[in-house]
């Protein structure tokens, strides 16, 4: 299990806008470092330790899985992004965007990469007071005491002042839902991103068990014969899964990604079964559904059907070799049917055609961003 740890970083600019700066440093933060937990105000401090334009200087608290050095590897490319050139002397300069790790938990670190608590914190009130701002309490893990308490025995006379602009926090995707179920046709590629989602939040998965059912290899090869054993099957061990998993609550992890919802049955009977066998097949579908937890976040991969075939050979299921391009789309004109009709779900449909996510890790977080820009207000 990986384990988060929440770091406190100080992100001052003096050049351009330096809001604007400030505030895309922030978004880049929380896409590639962590959740950000707190912002403090913006402060408007001189440049220090020459004559310069003055400093906007904030505080940030974020949540992140990642080690010091690889903190500080990707702080620097952010930097980077934003037009920081870093100079070999140690001289003071204009800067249009500047990130420095401030404290990382209560560890003490003298690497030859990174030196932890920032040797100079304590010098400098504009770092000093966004921080206690929003850590007050917080133990200087060398000097042994709170943050305010040391502000309170700063040296630094220079003048910080508090200014009426707001940043804004972006909202981690682990708050905004609970319960994210992924779809998509067969190939898709929803079991692949629901594993690179929980290893990245630290999520919850919940993966469908197809490969445990004994009557899908006999489907493939006599269709009309095991439809109704198959989709019986599937039915009843979907709502056993479904109703375990998401009603234990785990300390640890608190989302939950599924690769599947259990809607998909009813998709797939609709293609599957004959007509009596589907209708006694709803009545025990409804029934079992009332029960369901819906997804706070209900995702459709569509990948085109090129694309599908393509994968489903790759993956090399026996079973799987003879489906045909009208199957597949059928299977998708069923889940497009159930997306207009459901509209209490929240629905977000990505085109995945063009991605290669599982391979790609810049396609990965083109999906990532769409799902946390996506407007989770829903049809009522």
């Amino acid at each position: 299990m990986k384990i988060q740890r929440l770091t406190y970083l100080s992100l001052g600019s003096n050049q351009g806008d330096k809001l604007k700066t400030l505030q895309k440093a922030i978004n880049d933060i929380a896409e590639n470092i962590g959740s950000i937990q707190k912002i403090s105000s913006v402060y408007k401090t001189s440049s220090w330790g020459y004559e310069g334009e003055d400093f906007y200087n904030i505080c940030i608290g974020v949540s992140t899985y990642l080690q010091p050095e690889n903190l500080l590897r990707k702080l620097l490319e952010i930097e980077k992004k934003h037009g920081r050139e870093r100079k070999k002397t140690n001289e003071y300069s204009d800067r249009k965007i500047d990130i420095d790790i401030l404290l990382f938990d209560s560890e003490i670190i003298f690497s030859k990469e990174v030196t932890i608590p920032h040797p100079r914190m304590l010098e400098r009130k504009f770092v000093l007071v966004p921080l206690v701002e929003i850590a007050k309490n917080t133990l200087h893990p060398i000097e042994k005491k709170q943050l305010y308490s040391c502000l309170n025995s700063s040296t630094d006379s220079s003048l910080i002042e508090k200014i009426s602009a707001k940043l804004i926090r972006p909202i981690p995707l682990t708050e905004k839902y609970n319960y994210i179920a992924i779809e998509g046709n067969i190939g898709a590629g929803k079991t692949s991103l629901a594993k690179l989602m929980s290893d990245e939040f630290n999520a919850k998965v919940v993966l469908e068990r197809f490969a445990d059912n004994a009557f899908l290899p006999k489907f493939y090869n006599d269709k009309e014969r095991f439809a109704f054993p198959l989709e019986m099957s599937f039915l009843a061990d979907r709502y056993q899964q479904l109703i375990d998993d998401l009603a234990q609550f785990d300390l640890f992890k608190n989302l939950i990604v599924s690769d599947y919802y259990i809607f998909k049955s009813l998709i797939f009977a609709q293609v599957t079964l004959q007509k009596e066998e589907y209708t006694l097949y709803r009545k025990i579908f409804d029934i079992m559904y009332r029960e369901i937890s819906k997804p706070d976040l209900y995702i459709y991969l569509y990948q085109n059907t090129n694309r599908l075939l393509d994968n489903i050979k790759k993956r090399g299921r026996d079973y799987e070799q003879n489906i045909e391009a009208s199957y597949l789309q059928k299977i998708h004109d069923g889940y497009s049917g159930f997306i207009k009709t459901e509209q209490h779900l929240n629905t977000l449909i990505i085109d995945v055609s063009e991605l290669d996510f599982v391979n790609n890790y810049k396609d990965y977080k083109q999906i990532l961003r769409k799902i946390n820009l996506h407007n989770s207000t829903i049809s009522t």
